[in-house]
C-alpha cells in the first residue's frame, strides 16, 4: 500500500529505521487511516521557539504549493490518493475545537496535514464530493488564518484567508464566506492596516445583508454576521475612529439580542458575553485602561470557549500594566496560564504584556513574573 518492502516496514515499526520524511509519513498515515500526528506523537509541553517555527514553515510550504494556482497540470490528479472526506471533516472539527480549547500546539501540529489533504481532495474530486472538499478546505484555511495571526504571521494568515475565501465562494457556502471575511479583517488589523480592515468589514457586512435579504436568518448566519462586526469594531478603534467602533458594537449587540444567548455556531463563540468582551477590547484599543478595568473585571466568561476567556484576561492584564498595578497584572497572566499554558506561551500579545511588565521596577523584582517569562521562553 505504501510501495515499500515488508523488511523496511518492520524496521520502522521497531524503531530501527528513521521515519524523517514528511511524504513517507503521510503515505503511512493514508494507508492506516490516521492523522500524521498519530505517527509522530504529541508533545504538549513544546513551547514557542523552534518547534513552532517548524510547524509554521510547514504551513507556509503547504499554502505555497504551486498546484493551487496551476491545477491543470495533468500529472497532479493522476498521482494523488483520494482523501476520505469523512475523515477530513473529523480532522477539521478536531482542529477547530482544539483552537477554541487553546491547544495551540495540537493545532499547529495537525494543520499542515489537514490543509494538504483538503487541497488534494479539491483537486481529485468532482461534483458534490468536490463541493464538500471545498467547504473543508475553507474551514482548514480559516483555522490557519486564526492561529497564524496569534503567533505573529499576519502575512501568511492573509494568504490562508485568500485561499479559504476562494474555496468558500466555489462551494457557495454563505456562512463560510462570512467567516473567512472575519478572518480577513483579523489578518489586516494584525498587520496594522486598520483602515483597510474597517473597509473590508463594511463591504463584507453589506454583502452578507444583501445575500440574506428575503431569506430567513438562521442562528448560524446571525452569528457569522455578528462576529464579523466585532473585529471590525477593534480595527476602527485602532484607527482612532471611536464612532465607527461604537456603531459596530451596538449593531453586534442588537444581533446578539436576536440570537438571545451565548452560542458557538461555526465556532464563532458569538453572543451577548462576547460582545461585552469586545467592548473591553475596544476600550483597550482606544487607550482607556480605566474603562477596560471598569468593564472587564468580574465579567463571567464561563460560557465562552477557553481561547476567548484567556484573550480577555490578556486585555485586563494589559490594562493593569498600563495603570502600573503590576501585581494584579501578574495575577491575571498567571490565571491565563493556568487556563491555557499553550496560548499564553505562544501568543504574541502575551509576550508583549510580559515584556512590558518586566521593564517596570516591580516587575523586575517579581519571582512569579520571572518564572512565567522563563516558561514562555523569553529569558
Amino acid at each position: 500500500m505504501v510501495g515499500r518492502t515488508a523488511d523496511w516496514l518492520g524496521k520502522v515499526e521497531n524503531d530501527r529505521a528513521p521515519l524523517d520524511r514528511l511524504s513517507v509519513i503521510r503515505s503511512l498515515a493514508e494507508a492506516l487511516g490516521v492523522p500524521v500526528s498519530a505517527l509522530v506523537g504529541d508533545h504538549p509541553n513544546q513551547g514557542r521557539g523552534e518547534n513552532q517555527q517548524a510547524h509554521v514553515a510547514e504551513l507556509r510550504s503547504t499554502l505555497m504549493d504551486y498546484r493551487q494556482i496551476m491545477p491543470g497540470f495533468p500529472f497532479a490528479a493522476n498521482k494523488e490518493v483520494r482523501p476520505d472526506l469523512r475523515f477530513l471533516r473529523e480532522e477539521a472539527e478536531t482542529v477547530m475545537n482544539s483552537y477554541q480549547a487553546s491547544d495551540y500546539n495540537r493545532v499547529l501540529r495537525r494543520l499542515p496535514d489537514l490543509l494538504f489533504r483538503a487541497q488534494t481532495a479539491v483537486r481529485v474530486n468532482e461534483g458534490e464530493p468536490r463541493r464538500q472538499a471545498e467547504s473543508l478546505l475553507a474551514l482548514a484555511c480559516q483555522a490557519c488564518a486564526m492561529i497564524l495571526t496569534k503567533v505573529g504571521e499576519p502575512d501568511l494568515a492573509w494568504i490562508a484567508t485568500e485561499r479559504g475565501m476562494k474555496a468558500a465562494f466555489d462551494c457557495g457556502d454563505l456562512a463560510l464566506q462570512g467567516s473567512l471575511m472575519r478572518s480577513g479583517v483579523h489578518s489586516l488589523h494584525s498587520r496594522g492596516q486598520y483602515e483597510t480592515a474597517v473597509a473590508l468589514t463594511e463591504e463584507s457586512a453589506e454583502y452578507l445583508r444583501r445575500e440574506q435579504r428575503g431569506h430567513a436568518r438562521t442562528a448560524c448566519l446571525l452569528s457569522v454576521y455578528g462576529t464579523l462586526l466585532l473585529p471590525g469594531a477593534v480595527a476602527a478603534a485602532r484607527n482612532e475612529d471611536r464612532a465607527s467602533a461604537i456603531e459596530y458594537l451596538n449593531e453586534a449587540e442588537r444581533i446578539a439580542s436576536q440570537l438571545g444567548h451565548d452560542a458557538n455556531h461555526l465556532w464563532t463563540a458569538f453572543g451577548p458575553t462576547n460582545v461585552t468582551l469586545h467592548r473591553v477590547t475596544v476600550a483597550a484599543s482606544l487607550g482607556d485602561p480605566r474603562a477596560v478595568l471598569e468593564l472587564g473585571v468580574g465579567v463571567d466568561t464561563a460560557a465562552l470557549p477557553r481561547e476567548r476567556r484567556v484573550r480577555h484576561l490578556f486585555d485586563v492584564a494589559g490594562a493593569f500594566t498600563n495603570v502600573n498595578e503590576i501585581p494584579s497584572a501578574i495575577d491575571h497572566m498567571l490565571e491565563a496560564e493556568r487556563l491555557a499554558a499553550s496560548q499564553v506561551h505562544q501568543h504574541m500579545m502575551s509576550h508583549q504584556i510580559v515584556e512590558r511588565m518586566m521593564r517596570t521596577k516591580v516587575g523586575r523584582r517579581d519571582r512569579k513574573l520571572a518564572g512565567l517569562a522563563h516558561r514562555m521562553g523569553m529569558y
